[in-house]
C-alpha cells in the first residue's frame, strides 16, 4: 500500500463534499464511511488492467487529504493522485472563484465541484440520474454493479465490485437493463454509449475541448444538453457551464425567461459551474431586482 498526503488551497467544505458523495455512493463500489471515503477502482496500465481499491481522509488542520493506495494500483499511482484531485477539486482557486462569485458564495466559500474518478461511470450515473431522484440512481447503478460489475478483493467489506466497464455494458440488451429497471431509451442511449467509448468513438479521458465533448455528447441519442453540461462539469472539471435550464436553477429566479436568466449569469464568468452549485444548494438566495 502506498501512502500520500495532497494539498488543497482553504477554504474547503468538507462537511458539504462528504454529504455529497456519501448520499451518492455505490454500494459494493465506494462508500462514505464517517471521515474516509473510499472505493474500487480498475485502471489501464500498458495494455493491463489494473484493479484494486484507493481510500482517503480530510485533514483540514492541515489543509490537505491523506491518500491511501493499494499495492496492486500502485504501477500507476500518479495516475490515481490526477483522478483524486479532480474528484475533490482540489487544484480549485476558492478566494478566486469567491470573488467572481460575489455574494452568491458568501454562505459557502469553500464550495467545490465534485469531480469523478472514472469518466465513464459517470456518464453513465447521469444517464442512469435523467429524471429520477438521487437515490433513485444510486439504485441503479448498484442493480447494474450488482450484475454486471466484475468481482474485486478488498481489505474492506463494503467493496465488493468494479463499476462494469464499457465493454460489459455494451454487450447488453435493452431487455437486459429493462430487467434492472431502467427505462428502454435510457437502456438503449447508456449501451450505444457504451459501445462507442469501447470502440474509441467516444474518447471521454481524451477531451480537451468541452465544447466540442458537450457536442460529441449531444450526438448520441439520448443525450441532451443538460446531461451532456453536467458531465461536462463533473468529468472534465468545466469551471463556466451554467445550467439555466435546470429546473431547480429556474426556481431561483422567479418571471424570469430562459434568456433573461442566462444574461444574468454573465456576471459569474469564467466560474459559472460553481455558481450552479451554489444556486443548487443555496435555499436562501434571491437575485437582485432592477
Amino acid at each position: 500500500m502506498t501512502t500520500l498526503f495532497l494539498t488543497y488551497q482553504p477554504p474547503y467544505d468538507w462537511q458539504w463534499m462528504t454529504a455529497f458523495l456519501g448520499a451518492r455512493a455505490l454500494q459494493g463500489v465506494e462508500q462514505q464511511d464517517g471521515e474516509y471515503y473510499q472505493r474500487t477502482l480498475a485502471v489501464m496500465h500498458h495494455g493491463e488492467r489494473l484493479t484494486g481499491w484507493l481510500r482517503l481522509r480530510p485533514l483540514p488542520e492541515r489543509n490537505g487529504v491523506e491518500l491511501e493506495v493499494s499495492a496492486s494500483l500502485s504501477p500507476v499511482t500518479e495516475n490515481i493522485v490526477a483522478r483524486v484531485r479532480r474528484l475533490l477539486d482540489l487544484d480549485a482557486q476558492p478566494t478566486l472563484i469567491a470573488e467572481g462569485l460575489g455574494g452568491l458564495a458568501d454562505n459557502a466559500p469553500g464550495l467545490r465541484l465534485p469531480g469523478c474518478v472514472n469518466r465513464f461511470e459517470l456518464t453513465v450515473r447521469a444517464i442512469l440520474g435523467q429524471l429520477v431522484s438521487v437515490k433513485m440512481a444510486a439504485t441503479l447503478a448498484t442493480r447494474l454493479t450488482e450484475k454486471w460489475g466484475e468481482p474485486v478483493r478488498t481489505p474492506f467489506a463494503a467493496l465488493t465490485h468494479l463499476f462494469p466497464s464499457a465493454a460489459a455494458i455494451g454487450q447488453l440488451t435493452v431487455d437486459d437493463l429493462r430487467g434492472i429497471g431502467v427505462q428502454a431509451k435510457r437502456a438503449a442511449c447508456l449501451i450505444n454509449i457504451a459501445q462507442a467509448v469501447d470502440e474509441g468513438r467516444l474518447p471521454l479521458d481524451d477531451i480537451t475541448d468541452v465544447q466540442d465533448g458537450i457536442k460529441q455528447l449531444q450526438a448520441m441519442p439520448g443525450i441532451g444538453n443538460w446531461t451532456a453540461s453536467y458531465v461536462a462539469m463533473r468529468a472534465w472539471s468545466a469551471p463556466d457551464i451554467f445550467l439555466g435550464g435546470d429546473y431547480l436553477i429556474k426556481q431561483r429566479f422567479p418571471g424570469m425567461t430562459p434568456a433573461k436568466i442566462a444574461r444574468y449569469a454573465e456576471v459569474w464568468k469564467p466560474w459559472r459551474t460553481y455558481a450552479t452549485l451554489h444556486l443548487w444548494f443555496n435555499n436562501e438566495w434571491q437575485p437582485d431586482t432592477p
